[in-house]
């Protein structure tokens, strides 16, 4: 069945299906809704938990057959979770995924959690299959217009109100970037008197804000401020801030950069490309000023040490994860010239 986000949390209550797929590019969507379906496998008796990570390229999907067909160690059930970001899982994953939900033990549960899954692959058949079988969840972004509303059912969730200039200046404040968002709600839980959020409340809580912050960070980066951002980098790293979530922050940015100079170099106007990757005002001429900084070749010479660190954080790549993400920092704050190299 075709599932909403927002009837997740009712459908879980009501049954736990064998098959769940989770997709989406918003990694704290997607992280939420997992967690959510882990949560319930858990209290029906899947207490055993088996994480396969799809991504490598050498991947053998044999070996989510062999987890169909072995006996739990720990529990008569098991959560057997995929992990595929591409979100395309080639001929041979599709064959296997099918294959899997007809050899599966009854009482265990696939969570397959997956990048994007285009309109054309929605219509495959292994997306087709596991649908029949369970459910297929897909979460797309928080665009500008829905942001405000989605802010306030999380101040809602939080048994809080908010006041609608309080709200408004929220939004601006996170600009898009939903674990901000999450962030300043918690906090404002936290330092709010009483249970509705003013506008002054939002205010005294954003120049409260902690001294590494991981947006900041990122947004100095883009300025071309090397020093800035990399003295915020090592004071995230101090503060026990994961590798995984700086990385997550920065490529982030570098995949919006990407997106718009593809869109440049097909004749596509500077402004309007960055309106279509939804960039905020307040961020345009930032943004203007990293893709005019970083021509083609040293983008692409910033995505190959952004895929390098981030097979550092999974173990599969050489260097150090906190030494690779300082070096994805100075190609992005630094020049074309410096970044080409």
């Amino acid at each position: 069945m075709q599932l909403r986000p927002e009837q997740l949390a009712s459908q879980l209550k009501k049954q736990l299906l064998p098959v769940y797929v989770v997709s989406g590019d918003e990694p704290l969507l997607v992280q939420e809704a997992s967690d959510l379906i882990r949560q319930h496998a858990r209290q029906q008796g899947c207490t055993e938990r088996e994480v396969i990570d799809a991504s490598p390229k050498n991947f053998d999907w044999q070996e989510i057959l062999s987890s169909a067909t072995s006996m739990s160690l720990f529990s008569e059930r098991k959560l057997v979770e995929i992990r595929l970001p591409s979100g395309k899982p080639g001929a041979a994953g599709s064959k296997a995924l099918c294959t899997y939900v007809d050899i599966a033990g009854p009482d265990d549960v696939l969570l397959l959690i997956a990048g994007k899954i285009d309109k054309q692959s929605m219509s495959s058949k292994w997306v087709k299959t596991l649908d029949k079988k369970g459910a297929v969840m897909q979460l797309w972004p928080i665009g500008a217009r829905e942001l405000p509303r989605w802010l306030q059912q999380r101040v809602a969730n939080a048994d809080m109100s908010i006041d609608p200039d309080a709200l408004q200046l929220l939004s601006d404040r996170v600009e898009g970037n939903l674990l901000a968002a999450v962030q300043e709600v918690e906090k404002l839980k936290l330092l709010s008197e009483n249970s509705n959020i003013s506008a002054k409340d939002v205010t005294e809580a954003v120049s409260d804000n902690a001294r590494y912050n991981l947006f900041e960070m990122v947004d100095s980066a883009l300025r071309g401020d090397t020093t800035a951002s990399l003295r915020m980098l090592h004071g995230l790293r101090g503060e026990g801030t994961e590798p995984a979530v700086v990385l997550w922050a920065l490529t982030r940015e570098i995949h919006t950069l990407q997106q718009v100079q593809a869109a440049r170099q097909k004749g596509q106007a500077m402004q309007q490309a960055l309106r279509d990757q939804r960039v905020w005002n307040n961020r345009m001429q930032m943004m203007q000023n990293a893709c005019e900084r970083h021509n083609p070749t040293a983008l692409a010479n910033i995505v190959d040490i952004a895929a390098k660190a981030d097979g550092s954080i999974k173990g599969f790549a050489d260097g150090k994860p906190w030494d690779n993400l300082e070096s994805l920092i100075l190609a992005l704050s630094s020049s074309t010239t410096t970044a080409a190299q």
